[in-house]
């Protein structure tokens, strides 16, 4: 069980990680997402203890490793550019941690052939890595992360350089090899749908903090807050207030979700609340259509209120008018800061 509790860095007078707490057990993967800057990087780098902490502590099943160099730890790292020897192949990259750990000839070969089969590339072990895809060497990079059998793997965007559509292949594949290496993981990105599709847990960390953990569907369907629901991608927060179980907005008064705190509030629309229902409420004029290759994203400016977006398979126009059903489970509402 790995235990961040309370962990502060800083670089000069700024705090990076401030106060932090993160819980790591079993072999879940737990994937900590959060937009750049916001100290991932740094959290990674303190738990692999790269990155000395001026406040809290790092724990491995009780035991504070303050006092553990970073090559004791048995933590795997692996990094964005991978970090490979191009003028080694794929065995002496991935060999190169049992060196450090003065393993002997034999047992190398066996735990490089091992982990080389776990990750898909069992025939490749002369091959150098100047002649591999950018996917093999991602595998590369991970096979020598698991060799030196971690207690603990860290993965830091590992994903992010690549193009979409081998970053899509590889996310399906990652996941699945995280699971088959039965190791507890901490995977940091600022992509939602890697985040989404590779964590059994989310944690959402904003300026050196974490601002909310729970599974995905938890995640997803109740935002701790505006700037969560913001971050994920839900729509602008507008202005409201709740006055029993109607909530007026600039849009005119919406239903309410259960238990809103009465008073003024900050109303935000998931993606998908609304749909293009020639009964809907909701009138407007389209002033912007963007082609997403399975369906458009259609702005609606309504007679009151800011613009709202909806997805339609239907044909729409620049300058058409729409209007707009809305789903009473789409609406989130909270409460409004003070000032």
């Amino acid at each position: 069980m790995l235990s961040v509790e309370a962990a502060v860095v800083r670089f000069e007078e700024r705090e990076v990680l401030r106060g932090l707490d993160l819980r790591v057990g079993g072999e879940e993967v737990v994937a900590v997402l959060g937009p750049s800057g916001c100290g991932k990087s740094t959290l990674l780098r303190a738990i692999a203890g790269l990155e000395p902490l001026a406040g809290g502590r790092v724990t491995w099943a009780g035991v504070d490793l303050a006092g553990t160099p970073p090559h004791r730890r048995r933590f795997g790292l692996m990094f964005q550019d991978y970090a490979l020897f191009p003028h080694r192949d794929v065995r002496g990259n991935v060999e190169f941690g049992l060196r450090m750990a003065r393993l002997g000839r034999d047992e190398r070969r066996r735990r490089v052939a091992e982990v080389l089969e776990l990750v898909g590339l069992g025939g490749l072990a002369d091959r150098r890595v100047s002649r591999l895809s950018g996917g093999e060497q991602q595998r590369v990079a991970l096979a020598r992360a698991l060799a030196p059998s971690p207690q603990l793997l860290m993965l830091d965007e590992p994903l992010g350089s690549l193009d979409r559509s081998l970053r899509e292949r590889l996310l399906r594949e990652l996941g699945a090899l995280l699971r088959a290496a039965r190791v507890p993981a901490v995977y940091v990105t600022h992509d939602h749908d890697e985040a989404f599709a590779l964590g059994d847990r989310l944690v959402v960390m904003r300026d050196g903090r974490v601002v909310q953990s729970g599974t995905p569907p938890d995640v997803w369907s109740r935002p701790a807050d505006e700037w969560v629901a913001g971050f994920l991608g839900f729509g602008r927060a507008v202005d409201g207030a709740v006055v029993g179980e109607r909530v007026a907005t600039p849009w005119g008064d919406l239903p309410a979700p259960p238990r809103a705190p009465a008073g003024p509030a900050r109303v935000v629309l998931r993606p998908g609340a609304l749909r293009v229902d020639p009964a809907g409420r909701l009138d407007g004029r389209v002033d912007q259509v963007t082609f997403r290759g399975d369906h458009l994203l259609v702005r609606v400016q309504p007679g009151a209120g800011p613009a709202v977006e909806v997805a339609t398979t239907e044909r729409v126009a620049e300058g058409d008018r729409l209007r707009l059903a809305l789903d009473p489970a789409g609406v989130l509402v909270y409460p409004r800061p003070r000032g």
